[in-house]
């Protein structure tokens, strides 16, 4: 089977498709893995919560509804690796096959963002309206939440890349 990563995004889903097929039930078995999902799982629970408290997600449905587009532009999900994508299978979200807006994300849906584990610019950037608009107390704990989530991601996507490359040999 051919697990190269592929350049369009389609072909990014196609091989994370692949990899969920082979290797999903090992995955999610795998004590560190599965441990690594649900600590990966509180902290994007944690920095949504503290999205929705400081009106960050309100600010940003409002561009895209109002103001002609959000920062969830086109191209963004060309971003996305294979094994992040993975991720989002793991935890169950559906890829798909097409997005829902000509002029944005891929994987902005009606209700904002339909993954999971998000790729570091999507969770780490705020604009310079949203920092304005935040209250500097709140924006410091929404970056240390973010901040978490980010480390959290990046162990466990390390770990699956590692997990793969040793079954692969």
């Amino acid at each position: 089977m051919d697990f190269r990563t592929g350049e369009t995004i389609s072909e990014k889903i196609s091989v994370a498709g692949r990899l969920y097929l082979r290797w999903g039930d090992e995955l999610k078995r795998d004590p560190e893995i599965s441990a690594r999902l649900e600590e990966l799982s509180a902290g994007i629970k944690a920095s949504s919560e503290l999205s929705l408290r400081s009106g960050v997600s309100r600010v940003c449905q409002i561009c895209e509804e109002e103001e002609g587009g959000s920062c969830c532009g086109a191209g963004i999900e060309n971003r996305y690796s294979p094994e992040l994508l993975l991720i989002n299978l793991l935890f169950g979200v559906t890829l798909p096959e097409s997005g829902n807006f000509s002029k944005s994300c891929r994987f902005l849906g009606e209700g904002g963002c339909i993954l999971k584990a998000r790729e570091i610019l999507c969770i780490n950037y705020l604009c310079s309206k949203l920092q304005k608009t935040i209250p500097p107390e709140m924006l410091l704990q929404l970056q240390e939440a973010n901040g978490a989530e980010m480390d959290l991601l990046f162990v466990l996507h390390e770990r699956i890349k590692g997990f793969i490359r040793q079954k692969a040999k």
